[in-house]
């Protein structure tokens, strides 16, 4: 089983590279068969090419993202967070999130599911 340690770290990781629109190195934080519910009641994405498609939709967008609180015991995280989006010419939009993730040995993320919909967003 991964430790709290562990598990914070890739969480951290997962939003750095959330932020930087780098889906490809998203991608390598999963599982080989992980899933990703995002948003929750949406479609479930399975295994990396999948997910990899997921991700594509932030490829290179400046993103910053901001964690209000976190939680990581046993095989699993439970997080609140903030994605802010740029689009650029003064188009972007911030989505808060509630993420709950779980990890193999490893620490790879093995499910993510995300909560939040249209209240959650704001247009800027």
């Amino acid at each position: 089983m991964p430790t709290p340690e562990q598990i914070t770290a890739t969480v951290h990781r997962y939003l750095e590279l959330v932020a930087k629109g780098a889906p490809d190195e998203v991608v390598e934080l999963y599982a080989s068969d992980a899933t990703l519910e995002d948003p929750v009641g949406g479609e479930v994405h399975i295994g990396r090419q999948a997910i990899r498609g997921f991700y594509a939709n932030i490829e290179n967008v400046k993103g910053t993202t901001e964690i209000h609180t976190l939680r990581a015991l046993g095989h699993e995280a439970a997080f609140y967070w903030q994605l802010s989006l740029d689009f650029g010419n003064g188009v972007g939009m911030s989505i808060e999130i509630i993420s709950v993730m779980t990890f193999d040995a490893d620490a790879k993320i093995t499910s993510m599911k995300a909560y939040w919909g249209p209240d959650n967003v704001t247009n800027h």
